[in-house]
């Protein structure tokens, strides 16, 4: 990079060196003349394997840009990964935990070496902007570094206990945490590559193999995924990449009888559909799954109004709000809301919507068709049922009439409408008054959800907030995000409620153990 110290995250993200957008800027060209356009295939037992039915994947930044074409895989060829990760399982699992640590950071650094090249991808696959997307490939490194130092910090959770006290004999006991077997990891689409690689390494760093999967709409993240691990060193059929439908491909290997444990991240629905079956089968399997949230921002009159209006901007409309932490309610105490609404308009009608790639441009398109025409009922019905006060328009003018471009939208309702409750993964936050720093809360609890949460307001508010609130990742006076930004060994991203299974976060000291199950030893000599 530089001479600078610079470490990318998502809180450093907003004053980069120029060398950064340098680099980035090559990537895009090489990406969009090497890789775009080209046949893709799966990796499965050591090899690329086509298929006989393919789809495309084509940029929602512009239609005509074809990112590539990828198999579709048929069941078979689902059984074939699953048999090919059990089949390697035992040997892996007897590999001595500090040589799979050492795998593991290589892929970790593999992806570092990689960064802008598959940043660039990434960018033009998902319409991220550029530090978005810088943001994600390198957190996946950090992720894979973090849960490496994890096993070697906890010396492989192998841990001594004290001796039985019997006359006469010596009972030594130990307790090991050991793989499970088989792991399966299906990805959405908004962050294939961090959330596809954090729980990979995890997986296999703990001794289990593994089988993935991303969305369809960001093929391309799962192959370049695979190539980082690949090129890592992994032996054959330890891990395994398919693609296709989530309905079809992913179903199938949620449902593979030899799958001993999954990490799902997506809609609540699914999710919970995953989790019952899990929990229902001949014996219950782990299930981690991360399913979204309705994310609530409370603001009273003690705020720092500008710092408040930046957070929720920036966690409103980054990446089009098609995060599962995006700020989508805001609950603003009565006496201050008009003039935080002002500030928020007036920094929203600054953001520069277009190609992403583009330095210039902030936010880029919303991921597909579906949620282009999601926005627009939702701006249709929010006329209807209360008022849009920016925003509201599909964006269709010349540099931006081949893509799905938005505009990002405040509007006000009825605090009891149900696009208040109703994740839409869309940029549209909705802003309300009212009367105390307690309705607030209660208000942002009325969820199903419970992922993040963000506030402003002074100390002892601060206190009364952390203790009621139900989210599992909170942020308090933050203006880099109001509910977005978690990063590995910074901040713990996990949810309460409807928005997690286990109540453990990733990047936590608590998340890999999930991977792996106890085994007591007493052995008598």
């Amino acid at each position: 990079m530089t001479n600078k110290p610079f470490k990318l995250t998502y809180s450093t993200m907003f004053d980069p060196p120029a060398e950064l957008h340098a680099r980035f800027d090559v990537a895009v060209e090489t990406i969009k003349a090497s890789w775009l356009g080209k046949d893709h295939k799966m990796w499965i037992n050591g090899q690329a394997v086509g298929a006989a039915d393919s789809f495309e994947v084509r940029s929602p930044i512009n239609r005509d840009w074809l990112i590539g074409r990828f198999p579709n895989a048929s069941l078979d060829q689902v059984d074939q990964a699953v048999r090919s990760a059990q089949n390697a399982a035992a040997d892996w699992a007897a590999t001595d935990w500090r040589q799979r640590v050492d795998i593991l950071r290589k892929a970790a650094h593999i992806i570092e070496e990689r960064v802008y090249d598959i940043s660039a991808a990434v960018a033009l696959e998902v319409g991220k902007n550029r530090m978005e997307s810088l943001g994600e490939v390198q957190e996946t490194a950090d992720l894979i570094l973090w849960y490496c130092d994890q096993m070697e910090r906890n010396d492989g959770f192998d841990r001594t206990l004290p001796n039985d006290p019997l006359s006469g004999y010596t009972s030594t006991n130990r307790t090991v945490l050991r793989p499970y077997g088989v792991w399966a990891v299906i990805a959405p689409f908004n962050f294939p590559f961090a959330l596809a690689g954090g729980p990979i390494g995890a997986a296999l760093v703990a001794g289990n193999t593994a089988v993935f999967k991303v969305a369809s709409d960001t093929a391309l993240s799962g192959c370049l995924l695979m190539e980082a691990f690949r090129d890592a060193g992994l032996p054959p059929g330890v891990l395994n990449h398919i693609s296709g439908s989530g309905s079809i491909a992913g179903s199938a290997l949620a449902r593979h009888e030899a799958v001993c444990g999954i990490t799902f991240t997506g809609s609540y629905q699914v999710g919970m559909e995953i989790f019952r079956h899990f929990a229902t089968g001949r014996f219950p399997r782990p299930c981690i799954a991360e399913m979204g949230g309705k994310n609530a921002v409370i603001v009273t009159e003690n705020a720092d109004l500008e710092r408040a209006a930046l957070g929720i901007m920036r966690s409103s409309f980054g990446l089009q709000g098609q995060k599962c932490s995006a700020t989508s309610r805001v609950y603003v105490v009565r006496k201050v809301a008009e003039a935080l609404q002002e500030r928020l308009v007036k920094i929203t009608e600054d953001i520069v919507v277009g190609d992403p790639t583009q330095k210039e441009c902030w936010m880029g398109p919303v991921i597909n068709q579906a949620a282009y025409e999601r926005y627009q009922q939702c701006s249709q019905n929010l006329l209807s049922h209360g008022r849009i006060l920016t925003g509201g328009q599909i964006l269709t003018d010349k540099g931006r009439d081949r893509g799905y471009f938005v505009a990002p939208t405040i509007g006000q309702a009825d605090l009891d409408y149900r696009l208040w409750r109703e994740e839409k993964f869309i940029p549209l936050v909705l802003i309300g008054a009212v009367g105390s720093l307690s309705e607030g809360i209660a208000l942002a609890n009325r969820t199903e959800y419970g992922l993040t949460a963000g506030f402003y307001g002074n100390a002892e508010e601060t206190r009364i907030f952390h203790n009621q609130i139900e989210a599992g990742t909170t942020y308090v006076n933050r203006p880099q995000g109001a509910t977005t930004g978690a990063w590995p060994g910074y901040q713990p991203f996990g949810g309460w409620k409807g928005s997690g299974t286990t109540g453990k976060a990733i990047g936590s000291f608590y998340y890999l153990p999930q991977y792996m199950r106890e085994q007591s030893r007493t052995v008598i000599l």
